[in-house]
């Protein structure tokens, strides 16, 4: 049995920060209640005590928002402080993780994130230029110093961190420039994200959007200086790139979006209700409350709306594609409408073929080559 993982959203979707693409800020304006506030400590002591009941093994704390650290440190000293006092009969393993855009960290939040061993997930979308493009504060200002600020100050107090990239239709023209940066910076582990258009609107039809054909040629430029750095033994850790070879090399991987099938996640809202995803946090797809229902109830309504089950449906060309174990359909927000019948084809669908056959006979190199190390 994996380890349980929880998204927790102490803050819901409130955030310091008015990043011009940010797609939680448009669920939000899609669900009877935009925010849930600040989740209450009562809470979160029934987040834990229900965790630790219903995990096997382990347990992940991750926490997301908008931009959790809103919900004030006290919030998570009061949460590891009770996870440390709490009766732990199965022997449960606890890890913590938290995504910020950084600009509200200072040292005591490092030093507290070094000595309960949280791993920092840092927004940053490139260079300056880059950045501040889209990832503005409240009063319209580019963030990209004060975010480079909290990734030195995290390096300085030992934090373990990695970089999370939204690739926009600006930034997926500077693929290689992106990579050089990061590795001029020594951002060895590296996520790209697509950048999601609004719910119910055209793919493609925003300033930011990404189309197929720009998400292939980012991959191709981001590509190629990554396999020249991996066969030099410089190793450069792309989440895209090591879930392929994790498939190739015949395993699961663990990024949701390539799996063939909706993930169990468990996102938790800061009123304590619980959706089967971050993509999908709608009334329609409202799981249950964790302060009134168990794990077990909120699953047998994950199975009743046909989440996962309908997310492994694919339309018949997908089923007869070359690429169709290395794809298996890609994330099922990129595949909307999904119903119980039909499932669409993935919007990137052209921009993955191309970079498939652009990159795979060069992965098969890079999987070889770390097999024998």
């Amino acid at each position: 049995m994996p380890a349980l993982s929880l998204l927790i959203k102490p803050a819901s979707g409130n955030c310091n920060l008015r990043c011009r693409y940010c797609f939680y800020a448009n669920e939000q304006e899609n669900r009877m209640v935009a925010s849930y506030g600040m989740m209450s400590g009562d809470t979160m002591s029934c987040i834990v005590d229900k965790a630790l009941a219903y995990a096997h093994k382990e347990c992940v704390f991750n926490f997301q928002g908008g931009e959790p650290a809103l919900a004030g440190l006290d919030f998570y000293r009061g949460l590891v402080d009770y996870v440390a006092s709490h009766p732990n009969p199965k022997h449960v393993k606890t890890h913590y993780s938290i995504q910020t855009n950084g600009c509200l960290l200072d040292e005591e939040w490092a030093d507290f994130f070094a000595k309960h061993h949280f791993l920092v997930g840092i927004s940053l979308d490139g260079t300056k230029e880059i950045h501040d493009r889209y990832r503005l504060d409240a009063a319209g200002k580019g963030t990209f110093n004060r975010v480079m600020a909290a990734i030195r100050l995290l390096e300085k107090k030992g934090v373990d961190y990695n970089i999370l990239t939204v690739v926009t239709a600006q930034s997926a023209r500077s693929g290689q420039k992106l990579y050089q940066f990061f590795k001029k910076n020594r951002f060895t582990f590296q996520q790209y994200i697509e950048c999601l258009d609004p719910i119910g609107e055209e793919p493609g039809s925003q300033e930011y959007s990404l189309t197929p054909q720009r998400l292939g040629n980012f991959l191709k430029s981001v590509f190629d200086p990554w396999y020249m750095d991996m066969m030099a033994g410089r190793y450069v850790y792309n989440r895209y790139f090591e879930n392929l070879m994790m498939i190739m090399a015949g395993q699961w991987p663990e990024s949701c979006g390539m799996q063939g099938v909706c993930g169990r996640q468990w996102v938790i809202e800061a009123d304590g209700g619980v959706y089967p995803c971050d993509f999908y946090a709608l009334d329609e797809w409202r799981l249950g409350n964790i302060t009134k229902d168990s794990f077990e109830e909120m699953d047998k309504r994950r199975d009743k709306l046909g989440f996962m089950e309908w997310s492994r449906r694919l339309p018949e060309n997908c089923r007869l594609c070359q690429w169709r174990n290395l794809c298996r359909g890609g994330c099922r927000r990129h595949r909307e409408p999904v119903t119980a019948d039909t499932s669409g084809k993935n919007y990137f669908c052209e921009g993955y073929r191309e970079f498939f056959a652009y990159a795979y006979p060069r992965l098969e190199e890079v999987l070889r080559s770390y097999s024998r190390r």
